[in-house]
């Protein structure tokens, strides 16, 4: 798509593999296409991140060094396609909006320091002199006046100044409309992707740049890859203006990779996405072989794993989650050895691969872990369900952090609550790697959730009436952490 959009996902959904692709496929076609990685523009771990350096500096500097490079990028493009693109018009252009980048206005304060002396100093002495002599007597006065004035003054002048950035918005838009025009019927591809390392605060200031001066430039797509609850792409104004990108109205972001590929919420689409996933790497890793290859994903399959339900199995352990499933994959290939890869080697790798990564990102100790434990109690062991409910848009920075960290996933947003007007829920479900170990004993889950009628449900309902028993009252754990402290 043409349109300006955004892309949510947690890390290890694709997101940069997506975005590299479109980029990438878009070059090949003749367009100019790039990725603009935010981890490593600029000084992303100083001066963004100094909280003692005006916020408008810092900004300022942010879009400085997202332009170079956007710039570098617009300039290599123009010197390997020479053949196609008039450097004689080209140059001019890049010049103009490297100045209107680089550009450094000079603030200066003055302090002036005054110093003045004066000195007054006087002295008076009188002195009588006699003298005897055996035929006179001699007698003698002396008067002596010393007055001595001075005065001195400095005058010491000191002048500060401070170089500060600043983008021209117009002359960078013109500029860019310019280069655009050269190009056509050709189009720039901008990629932003790793949005989410750009700090916080920052992330309005370097949206509205795009929204003004970029945005409005026909013949320019901007595509940006971010974790939803680490991103912040708009903030009011007193005025009932914003300052950044509204969502829907600016740019869409109506794909969130998270929401894709959960074996709960469609497992034949989760189980083809998977099948051609990992055939797709077998044919990377076996290009150089020759002969009794498996051709297709099924033969893939069957030749990989015992049954069919073993490569359920798998696609149910990796949770929608194509980092997860390498791994989950590798360490099942490591446990079967010369076998093929069964049940209970897939349940073995998920647990080993939950333990070794998952548990550690939420950290021993944590609040997180603590929460993530209260929840595995009451979900699993009160309920003997795998999911439950929170109120949509009521954000909780812990689940945030579980979310994050991939030990808990999303089924489905915004559950109606057809009795109540206007409350929605938001469906998640723990990670494969919680429950497995509890797998054929007394706790096993029996369902995703257990509904009124104390029958369990397997697939997310439309509306939250029939599983109310699913809903989970996060005040508890922090009243029961409150009482701990």
């Amino acid at each position: 798509s043409t349109d300006h959009q955004i892309m949510y996902g947690r890390r290890g959904t694709g997101k940069t593999h997506a975005l590299t692709y479109l980029a990438k496929t878009k070059t090949a076609e003749g367009d100019v296409g790039f990725v603009v990685d935010m981890r490593t523009i600029g000084s992303t771990g100083g001066l963004y991140s100094d909280p003692s350096v005006d916020i408008s500096e810092r900004a300022a500097r942010l879009l400085v060094d997202t332009l170079t490079y956007i710039h570098e990028n617009l300039l290599k493009f123009a010197i390997e396609n020479d053949d196609k693109l008039d450097l004689s018009q080209a140059g001019p252009i890049l010049d103009r909006l490297a100045h209107a980048t680089t550009e450094v206005r000079v603030i200066g304060t003055t302090r002036e320091t005054n110093e003045a002396t004066v000195e007054v100093a006087s002295a008076n002495a009188l002195g009588l002199t006699v003298g005897f002599s055996p035929t006179n007597v001699n007698v003698g006065a002396a008067s002596e006046k010393d007055h001595r004035n001075s005065l001195s003054s400095s005058r010491q002048t000191t002048r500060e100044s401070v170089a500060t950035h600043r983008v021209i918005f117009g002359d960078v838009q013109q500029a860019l409309t310019e280069f655009a025009n050269l190009l056509r019927p050709g189009r720039i591809w901008i990629v932003l992707d790793e949005w989410s390392d750009v700090p916080l605060d920052l992330q309005p200031y370097l949206a509205d740049f795009i929204r003004r001066c970029v945005f409005p430039v026909n013949g320019i797509t901007v595509k940006i890859g971010a974790i939803e609850h680490r991103s912040k792409f708009r903030i009011p104004t007193a005025h009932g203006d914003y300052v950044g990108i509204e969502l829907g109205a600016d740019a869409t972001a109506d794909v969130n990779l998270d929401d894709f590929m959960v074996f709960d919420n469609d497992a034949e689409r989760a189980k083809e996405f998977f099948g051609e996933f990992l055939f797709k790497h077998f044919q990377a890793a076996m290009e150089n072989e020759d002969g009794g290859l498996p051709i297709t994903p099924k033969e893939l399959i069957r030749g990989g794993f015992t049954q069919s339900n073993a490569f359920d199995e798998f696609v149910r352990a990796v949770e929608g989650v194509p980092r997860d499933a390498i791994n989950i994959i590798i360490l099942a290939a490591q446990k079967a050895l010369d076998d093929r890869i069964s049940v209970p080697h897939v349940r073995s790798a998920a647990s080993t691969w939950y333990q070794r990564d998952k548990q550690t990102a939420v950290g021993s100790g944590s609040e997180a872990d603590g929460l993530l434990r209260w929840i595995i109690d009451e979900v699993i062991g009160e309920r003997r369900a795998r999911a439950f409910l929170l109120i949509s848009g009521a954000r909780h920075p812990l689940i945030d952090s579980l979310f994050d960290s991939r030990v808990l996933h999303n089924l489905k947003r915004n559950i109606a609550a057809h009795d109540q007007p206007g409350v929605r829920y938001d469906v998640y479900k723990l990670d494969f790697g919680c429950y497995i170990d509890l797998v054929k004993t007394a706790k096993a889950p029996l369902g995703l959730f257990q509904d009124d009628n104390a029958q369990y449900v397997d697939v997310p309902p439309d509306d939250y009436r029939s599983i109310r028993r699913a809903i989970l009252d996060l005040t508890e754990f922090e009243g029961s952490t409150f009482d701990e402290k």
